[in-house]
């Protein structure tokens, strides 16, 4: 059975760490389920692999036991979280694994999650099953961080980016492209890794972007579009506007006349009322708490100054991608200056230099 101190091989390690492999390709596809990743492995040799279905299901145990064959009696299951014990909308993950007979359980950490948090050893060992906690526990806790903070605040997990220039502009009229092309495909990344993407209202008018994932064959993983739009007076002409339905995008709004709230609600868009703060601007705690709501779990802000420093004064930022470019920009025409750097180092206690590679970009990652 289950012992204080496991000891683990390291075949043991290597098994878990492909679980984290499978896990994180389908990291900000899971809904509001945590993405898992399991390997079941027998006489040594892999014998099946699984991950949690896109939008959360079916589970990782479930498809790891399903996809496969072979006689599972006496095989091990190595998983990154803690398996479910309770009835939802599928059954327990605990009963795949009782039914199948599979004879040891090997799992990182509890699930935070109160119906499942440390049931699911003492469920498993009744059926003599042998139960081992705690291998690549660091790995979980950083891996799951989101998710765990999706769970005790019932608040999306908030990324923040911005890219400026040597001189801390984030526009100039004259050179509206700041990063290079492989910073460009970071950003692309970070759409593709969350679920949903915000920007102002200022920014959509102002650049007409599109907001998708425009890496190769990925951009049906596109984010969900999130604006904060006080009146309602986005363009309707906009990129943004043309395209969006009732699955992809949400606007925000405070008030707007009524033929404005018309023309959203005969594109059948998502509007959400919501308040302002003393300062005339969005309450972005409630408005977070309102998404969260609608399922938003991993948020990518691309704001302007105005908005990124907001998120920065209130720390609703949980981690943060400053691109830095090695150009100068002019400011002799019409320019916007990043002026939040102070911010960024009261809010965050690590930096992380993310090396490209190839580009001359500066990326620095901050979080706690």
């Amino acid at each position: 059975m289950s012992t204080k101190k496991n000891k683990f091989s390291k075949l043991d390690i290597n098994f878990m760490k492909l679980a984290f492999v499978l896990a994180s390709t389908r990291q900000g596809f899971t809904g509001t389920n945590p993405s898992v990743g399991c390997v079941i492995v027998k006489n040594n040799k892999i014998v099946s692999i699984g991950q949690t279905g896109f939008n959360g299901r079916p589970h990782a145990e479930f498809n790891a036991i399903k996809n496969t064959n072979e006689n599972l009696n006496g095989a091990k299951i190595y998983i990154t979280l803690e398996p479910c014990n309770h009835y939802g909308k599928t059954p327990p993950c605990t009963n795949s694994i009782i039914k199948s007979k599979i004879g040891e359980v090997i799992y990182t950490i509890n699930d935070i999650d109160k119906r499942v948090s440390g049931k699911s050893l003492k469920i498993l060992q009744r059926h003599n099953i042998i139960v081992k906690r705690g291998l690549l526990k660091k790995n979980a806790e950083n891996f799951y961080k989101p998710y765990f903070f999706n769970r005790k605040t019932k608040l999306p997990y908030v990324t923040g980016k911005i890219a400026v220039s040597k001189n801390n502009l984030i526009f100039s009229k004259g050179s509206p492209r700041i990063t290079d092309k492989f910073s460009d495909k970071l950003t692309h990344l970070l759409r593709y890794k969350n679920d949903s993407l915000l920007i102002s209202k200022k920014t959509l008018n102002n650049d007409n972007p599109k907001l998708n994932c425009r890496l190769k064959k990925l951009n049906k993983f596109s984010p969900k579009r999130v604006i904060l739009d006080n009146n309602l007076e986005t363009d309707n002409k906009s990129y943004i506007f043309k395209t969006s339905n009732s699955k992809n995008t949400i606007f925000f709004y405070n008030k707007a006349i009524k033929s404005k709230i018309l023309k959203f609600k005969k594109k059948k868009v998502k509007i959400i009322k919501s308040k302002l703060s003393n300062k005339n601007y969005f309450d972005l705690k409630k408005m977070l708490k309102k998404l969260y709501i609608t399922g938003c779990r991993n948020l990518l802000v691309e704001g302007g100054n105005d908005l990124t420093k907001s998120f920065l004064k209130e720390k609703l930022f949980n981690e943060f991608y400053l691109f830095k470019s090695p150009k100068k920009l002019s400011q002799l025409v019409y320019h916007k200056n990043f002026n939040a750097q102070k911010l960024l180092k009261k809010n965050f206690k690590n930096l992380v230099k993310i090396n490209t590679k190839f580009g001359k970009d500066k990326i620095t990652l901050y979080r706690n």
